[in-house]
């Protein structure tokens, strides 16, 4: 019986064997959350006040999930010790140290992102676009839910 060798669209050991930060730039270069950013940005600062930007607040937050960090303390350690993730969230350079969040201003950007139905529901598309995207990739005819 002959055999067809197949290349692989996708395969995980790939990404598996990246770097942290190199995962976390495919995740940056992947997520489509330019509508999102551009809605929290029309609402003024990233958490009610123009202290930290929005931009590098959820680019943080998701380094926070790609990192596997428990907390946003944890989070924070990791910024506050960490200057490459720190350029690589987008936090200005010349602030150092001084650019990481403090817990209050987590607090705040979580509840605008979702408190807020419009800010809640660009959130479900984007996770639902992602879902999309991977059901198309593996050909599987069902999706999974975002609850929030």
């Amino acid at each position: 019986m002959a055999s067809i060798a197949q290349k692989q669209l996708f395969c995980w050991s790939d990404i598996e064997e990246l770097g942290d930060l190199e995962r976390l730039m495919l995740v940056f270069e992947s997520l489509p959350d330019e509508e999102l950013m551009r809605r929290l940005e029309a609402q003024g600062g990233s958490c009610g006040r123009d202290d930290y930007p929005v931009r590098p607040v959820w680019n943080s937050l998701l380094a926070s999930v790609v990192f596997q960090h428990p907390s946003i303390e944890a989070l924070r350690c990791e910024l506050w010790r960490n200057g490459q993730l720190r350029l690589m969230c987008g936090f200005p350079a010349v602030e150092g140290k001084s650019a990481v969040p403090t817990p209050s201003a987590y607090t705040r950007f979580l509840a605008k992102l979702f408190e807020d139905e419009q800010n809640a529901a660009e959130l479900r598309r984007i996770f639902d676009a992602l879902a999309e995207r991977c059901c198309r990739a593996d050909k599987r005819p069902h999706r999974p839910e975002l609850r929030l």
